[in-house]
């Protein structure tokens, strides 16, 4: 079963919570609600989450002083988010935004489809990055000489097959994806996100061409996951 990927969304008011979730929830994945900021960081402790809609506007700790928080940990600064205010100051306040880590700055009221489509965009992403992590995880065990999963009962070359036939999978939804991003004229975050991964699926099909018999397995080395 494929795990579902969760989305954070971050506003002071119930209602507004309420919207979002009637929203995304043709999403079919999981969503976690914050009426603060400090709730928000509690919960990115703990959970990783695909996407952050953060609302800007918020007492206390608002949307900004957050954004700056999520980005100082190492554990969440690649967390793609979405700015949701109620208030447009015109271009400098947009940028303040941008400037705070946001891929995405978008004023309310708002088009459902339009919200829905961009989160849409970073869950795939983020579940491509999963199925890649997966991948690697096998890739170690087999360099390492590991047991797991039943990997020393199998022949290096069938681990190999199956390895090379999950990571073209990988690779062909990847490559769909950027094309799809390409034909939409995605935005600049999801556009560097996704080719971010492909850089990843990249270094590690090189790796695992390197295990192949004659090509020097024993010097092959996996590509950095963070």
């Amino acid at each position: 079963m494929v795990q579902k990927a969760k989305i954070l969304l971050v506003d002071d008011r119930p209602e507004n919570l309420l919207a979002l979730e009637a929203i995304l929830s043709a999403l079919d994945q999981t969503l976690v609600r914050a009426s603060s900021g400090e709730e928000a960081l509690k919960a990115l402790l703990t959970d990783d989450f695909a996407v952050i809609l953060l609302d800007v506007q918020m007492p206390g700790m608002d949307g900004f002083e957050t954004a700056a928080h999520i980005k100082r940990r190492e554990r969440t600064r690649d967390i793609p988010i979405i700015f949701l205010t109620a208030i447009n100051h015109g271009p400098h306040h947009t940028f303040r935004g941008y400037a705070a880590g946001a891929v995405d700055y978008i004023s309310k009221p708002f088009d459902p489809w339009v919200l829905r489509a961009k989160v849409s965009v970073f869950v795939e992403l983020y579940m491509k990055n999963c199925q890649l992590r997966e991948q690697a995880a096998l890739l170690r065990l087999q360099l390492e000489g590991g047991t797991q999963q039943g990997a020393a009962e199998k022949e290096p070359a069938g681990l190999l097959a199956e390895l090379s036939a999950r990571l073209a999978a990988v690779e062909e939804q990847a490559e769909a994806l950027s094309k799809q991003l390409d034909d939409e004229s995605a935005d600049a975050g999801a556009v560097a996100t996704a080719a971010h991964l492909e850089r990843k699926l990249t270094g590690l099909r090189r790796a695992l061409d390197a295990l192949e018999p004659g090509a020097g397995g024993s010097a092959a080395t996996l590509p950095s996951q963070g």
